[in-house]
């Protein structure tokens, strides 16, 4: 048995996990983290904060497993990728983290665009020219905080932040370079032609590392902050939507995970990357595989924005009544029909990601009568997520991806209702899984391969196990194929529309 510890730098908390090889979870604590948003469309983080919350985490995980910290054999550490750390030549933030989420750079992604050939960077990086690229951001700051720039000796990402803040190596796990839109597939390495797209020089992206591979060891200032033993080795790491993926099973060529947290994603393992603009790519964390995916902007927020709006005095009540507002309105929507009596829902509550790639698109309802109440509205809002992910596996499937199997985890997983909606609406069965820690129990297992105490990669079953497999509706299927593409010619319809309603603060 090997003790090892796993680190999360999510966009809402920091999350620690303490693990040992036999499959036991020894310890899970979190703290919370600020989001700022100074302007719409703006996401920025302090990383002083996230490493607060690591030295306060590690002591609470120490005391609550029952064991000293120089039991810890080794630390991975994962994060959202791809944010923007700066650190001066004295390894200090100069600004704030700009977000993956962060939507400020629409005039220097069209810039980029301008001056490169968008096929051939799709080809060489895997992902296409956007918003989520670090060359857009970097750009931005040159013409906004040109001081920061100057200032700045070394960019990372979330996680690589906190590994060097761990060990006093500067390093950058592989995903966030790729993501980053600076790794040239066809190299296996940062092309210097890429980095210089934003316009920054190349030995500020740091050196590259697999994530299992062990980048230093905890330094005697961090195992003071954080009473970690010095010499305890760190690894690179992983993108935390990577890591949870591997949690959930997502090992083999096939294997769909969707996520119903905060936002929605779509992860695939597959053995061949086909590069292609609607999906992210991602190297898997099983060497030799890649992870192709997607990520709706709302999911569960949107869920709980009708809740906190159009649902209140339905939220009241169940709260009244010991209930939970989101049970109670599956219970309302549940006596209403799959395909809520011709109410469709586009949910593009913040423009939307992947797969159309577009920030002008707002959720919109359509098909509304006086015949329509809170269950018709409630079940729109949940379908409208699940038509989302239908519209990712019909991608997935168009680029040449096989989807063999469909898994779904996070705190939407809790709703029998959804489920079963999802497995409708999808016409494959979902598998639903018992536990599932997140990214940071990926991050251990990470570590725990970077030190040799785990035989491979197909170990996962030791921590988590699968649940319930719920099968489609045979008559819901139907009348969820119509009301798809319902759903995808809506969007179509309004797309050339959604951009002129910001003239009025959309």
């Amino acid at each position: 048995m090997t003790i090892v510890l796993g680190l999360d730098i999510g966009t809402t908390s920091t999350i620690g996990i303490l693990i040992d090889t036999d499959g036991k979870v020894l310890a899970l604590a979190d703290r919370p983290v600020d989001l700022v948003a100074l302007h719409p469309g703006w996401a920025e983080e302090d990383p002083e904060q996230w490493w607060a919350n690591v030295q306060s985490l590690v002591s609470e995980l120490v005391r609550n497993a029952g064991i000293q910290a120089g039991d810890i054999a080794a630390i991975g550490v994962s994060g959202m990728v791809p944010a923007l750390v700066m650190v001066d030549r004295e390894g200090r933030p100069v600004r704030r983290s700009i977000q993956q989420s962060d939507g400020r750079t629409g005039r220097e992604v069209e810039a980029i665009r301008g001056e490169t050939d968008e096929a051939r960077f799709l080809q060489r990086t895997g992902n296409g020219i956007n918003q989520q690229l670090i060359a857009p951001k970097l750009r931005w700051l040159k013409r906004h905080e040109p001081d920061v720039l100057d200032r700045t000796h070394r960019i990372m990402g979330s996680y690589d932040f906190i590994a060097f803040r761990l060990t006093g190596a500067q390093a950058v796990e592989k995903n966030w370079a790729l993501e980053a839109g600076f790794f040239d597939l066809h190299r296996n390495a940062v092309a210097e032609d890429l980095v210089a797209l934003g316009h920054i020089e190349p030995e500020k992206v740091p050196p590259v590392r697999e994530g299992h591979e062990i980048v230093g060891e905890v330094t005697a200032a961090a195992a003071k902050g954080t009473g970690l033993k010095a010499g305890t080795p760190v690894v690179a790491g992983a993108a935390d939507h990577v890591a949870s993926a591997f949690v959930a099973g997502v090992a083999k060529p096939g294997d769909c995970l969707i996520k119903f947290g905060g936002a929605g994603d779509v992860l695939l393992a597959t053995n061949e990357p086909r590069p292609d603009p609607r999906l992210f790519l991602d190297f898997h964390t099983v060497p030799g595989l890649f992870m192709p995916n997607g990520c709706m902007v709302t999911s569960g927020s949107l869920l709980n924005w009708f809740v906190a709006t159009m649902g209140s005095g339905e939220a009241a009540a169940a709260m009244a009544d010991g209930k939970k507002p989101h049970a109670y309105l599956d219970e309302v929507a549940a006596k209403t029909p799959p395909g809520a009596e011709g109410l469709v829902l586009l949910p593009y509550f913040l423009g939307e990601k992947t797969p159309i790639h577009d920030p002008a698109a707002r959720g919109t309802l359509v098909g509304l009568g006086l015949h329509h109440g809170t269950g018709h509205l409630w079940r729109a809002a949940l379908e409208a997520v699940c038509l989302g992910f239908r519209h990712h596996l019909e991608v997935a499937r168009d680029i040449g991806y096989p989807v063999t199997r469909v898994i779904a985890s996070d705190g939407g997983t809790k709703s029998r209702f959804w489920m079963q909606m999802a497995a409708s609406v999808l016409g494959m069965p979902v598998q639903l899984l018992a536990g599932h820690p997140g990214s940071c129990l990926g991050a251990a297992y990470v570590a725990a391969m970077g030190i040799g105490a785990l035989p491979d990669w197909q170990q996962m079953d030791r921590f988590v196990s699968p649940a319930d497999i719920i099968e489609p509706d045979a008559a819901a299927m139907p009348v969820y194929d119509e009301v798809y593409g319902t759903y995808r010619a809506i969007y179509e319809s309004l797309k050339p529309v959604f951009p002129k309603l910001q003239v009025f603060g959309g």
